[in-house]
């Protein structure tokens, strides 16, 4: 009995009539689900053909085979590069069911349809990423039979189905069972995902061969770059409404990669969140200790580290909590209860995290717009860094570098302490996913300021510095990184009048020596003997105030010197730019600034912050 399918007049995969199997061929690589499959199609009638270590695995399981060799008449030949290109094979898949003559011509040769090809090809890529891989056996490597029958399968759709994804064969053979065909727009989408596997394998290829020269070397990148991505999602609007787009990911996402999320909850991510997403991700999971990332139009607005999720956010947002408003928080550990209930007090746009407990889940589902995306914590990254210009594309590796405190070189008289190191390396990562002439002020694992993007470096300096003081944040103390190098002092003397003790910057300027001398003249140009000196004054300004308490007068004598011995230090600290306005002005902030209170209180008893303060009010 025969069956036709008619396909003509087809103006959309929705005009395909359904198509029945009653002939398979299967030949896979990867063999996930093939058995049960095989099994499937076996008890609905279907004859199955296979090849190799495919047929083999078949028919040890019991499942009936027909080897292809056996089907065609023709022995494989030239070490297996002839085997499925025969007339029997390729006839039974190009065959259009709807021509007459095509049919008679099947007749004729003895030629029976194949109904359902189910093919999937070696990686190419893991055969050239062997170490020691020759051009010879690259070439061994590359198939023919099978991207021969997937583009015939794929071409004639309309009467074949083809499977190349082993996630594929409980739908198609759900369809058969209950149906006893395969719809036409499930084989239109098949035989599309067919092509573009043969195109991911074709631009393997030619990535690989075009990248090797003449003597046999091989470059860093291909003279052709092929690459391919499946869309995600295709979403209302671009950056701007104005804009089409869509969300595409690579076939294999690199481990830890935003690509990888699995969403839980929450609004379709737009445009702009993955984009702030990807920034957030990327910055938090550069940290060991427990972190956490808040972005704001692709820029860091806050980042700090802490004893867990819940300290690092609260430290985060401390930094900019107008800017952090509707922004993106990324947290490199587990998110708990406490810190759900900490974040679900702000507006936010999207939270990632590797995990979530039960009790976070049930703290945002109150929250049901914003977005939760679990993605798997790895330090995989992207094996090339893309920027899209005008007509072409610029392709380079990307930024992996990470630095360490034995790659420092120490270029002024002092040297760092262990704590300005540690806020040194913090700054420097921070910096590294701020957008172009970053400033950051940091200090104890926590962004203190974020200077991001100016045209001038001086401005980013400024504009740092404005938002540690809108968000009540003392700079004194802290440490710069600079993502490139001062040109001139100037933007060196804009953070020092800040408050920074220790600067971090790439170096490479013809006026390097310039920015160094200025450093040696402020703060910075203390020996570690002089440092070791500061240290004891400070010691000492702890003795006096416990002595100026005990007094009980601010008006005093040990009240005057206590004021003196302050001044002192805080003229080391300030060098030529100091003066009593500022010194005052700072005095009065540490009331309001538990980490100073806490130090005077605990250095010379409960109110001791307090005396402090009044003693430099009533003598400066």
């Amino acid at each position: 009995m025969s069956i036709t399918v008619h396909a003509s007049g087809v103006d959309k995969p929705a005009d395909l009539p359904p198509a029945p199997v009653t002939r398979a061929l299967i030949s896979v690589f990867d063999k996930t689900g093939v058995l049960e499959f095989a099994r499937g199609l076996h008890a609905l009638g279907v004859e199955i053909l296979s090849t190799g270590g495919t047929a083999r695995m078949l028919a040890e399981a019991g499942v009936p085979v027909i080897g292809v060799s056996d089907y065609t008449g023709f022995p494989e030949m030239l070490d297996g590069r002839v085997k499925t290109l025969h007339p029997k094979v390729h006839g039974g898949l190009l065959a259009r069911r709807d021509l007459p003559a095509h049919m008679a011509a099947l007749e004729q040769h003895g030629i029976g349809r194949i109904d359902l090809l189910a093919v999937n090809l070696y990686p190419f890529q893991q055969t050239v990423a062997r170490p020691g891989v020759t051009l010879d056996e690259a070439i061994e490597n590359i198939d023919i039979g099978g991207p021969a029958m997937l583009r015939a399968a794929a071409k004639n759709h309309a009467g074949v189905t083809v499977i190349v994804d082993p996630a594929d064969y409980q739908p198609v053979l759900q369809q058969l069972q209950t149906q006893k065909a395969v719809s036409g727009p499930t084989r239109f989408n098949l035989a599309v995902k067919a092509y573009g596997h043969t195109a991911q394998y074709d631009g393997a290829v030619a990535n690989h061969l075009s990248a090797i020269a003449e003597d046999g070397s091989k470059a860093q990148l291909p003279a052709t770059l092929t690459l391919q991505f499946e869309r995600v999602q295709p979403m209302r609007y671009g950056e701007n409404p104005h804009q089409f787009a869509a969300f595409y990911r690579e076939a294999q996402p690199a481990p830890g990669t935003l690509a990888t999320y699995h969403q839980l909850q929450g609004k379709e991510l737009s445009y702009n969140n993955i984009a702030d997403a990807d920034a957030a991700w990327e910055c938090v999971k550069a940290f060991e200790q427990p972190a956490c990332v808040i972005i704001k139009h692709a820029n860091p607005c806050g980042v700090a580290i802490g004893d867990g999720p819940l300290q690092a956010y609260r430290r985060a947002f401390a930094t900019d909590p107008t800017s952090a408003f509707g922004g993106i928080i990324a947290f490199n550990r587990p998110v708990d209860g406490d810190t759900a209930q900490a974040v679900s007090k702000q507006f936010v746009e999207v939270l990632l995290a590797p995990g979530f407990g039960e009790d976070a889940l049930a703290i945002m589902k109150d929250k049901p717009n914003v977005r939760l995306l679990e993605v798997p914590m790895a330090q995989g990254g992207n094996r090339l860094d893309l920027k899209r210009v005008g007509g072409g594309l610029l392709v380079q590796s990307p930024d992996e570098h990470r630095l360490t405190a034995s790659a420092l070189k120490v270029v002024t008289k002092r040297q760092p302490t262990p704590q300005q190191l540690a806020d040194l390396l913090f700054a420097w990562q921070v910096a590294h996913y701020v957008k172009s002439n970053a400033i950051v002020y940091c200090g104890n694992g926590q962004t203190l300021g974020i200077g991001a993007g100016q045209m001038s470096r001086v401005d980013s300096a400024r504009i740092a510095s404005i938002k540690a003081a809108n968000a009540g944040l003392d700079l004194q103390g802290s440490v710069v990184a600079s993502d490139a190098f001062f040109r001139f002092r100037d933007g060196l003397d804009v953070v020092v009048d800040a408050g920074a003790t220790a600067v971090i910057q790439p170096g490479g300027s013809m006026r390097d020596q310039e920015v160094i001398d200025a450093a040696n003249e402020r703060i910075m140009s203390l020996t570690r003997d002089e440092w070791d000196a500061k240290d004891l004054l400070e010691e000492a300004i702890k003795v006096q105030l416990r002595l100026a308490m005990a007094s009980g007068d601010p008006t005093g004598d040990q009240a005057a010197e206590l004021a003196h011995m302050h001044e002192r230090w805080m003229r080391i600290h300030w060098g030529k730019s100091y003066d009593r306005k500022t010194h005052l002005k700072l005095v009065r902030g540490y009331l309001g600034d538990p980490r100073f209170k806490d130090y005077y209180d605990t250095a010379a008893g409960n109110g001791g912050a307090e005396f402090l303060v009044r003693t430099m009010e009533a003598n400066l």
